[in-house]
């Protein structure tokens, strides 16, 4: 019967790491694509503000 536990348990605690680790992969690649949305966004927002400010191909500043 511990056997069993003992097969059950690492079977289950292999399923979480797996778990895990897909859950951690898919957070990284939300955050990467929200945080180039972001960047996105406000270079686009900064560059037709009429302010100056912005990005382009000599870089960012104001």
């Amino acid at each position: 019967m511990l056997i069993g536990a003992g097969l059950l348990t690492g079977a289950g605690a292999a399923l979480a790491e797996q778990t895990l680790l897909a859950v951690a992969g898919l957070l990284i690649a939300t955050a990467a694509g929200m945080w180039w949305l972001h960047r996105r966004r406000t270079a686009r927002s900064a560059a037709t503000s009429g302010t100056g400010c912005g990005c382009n191909g000599n870089g960012c500043g104001c």
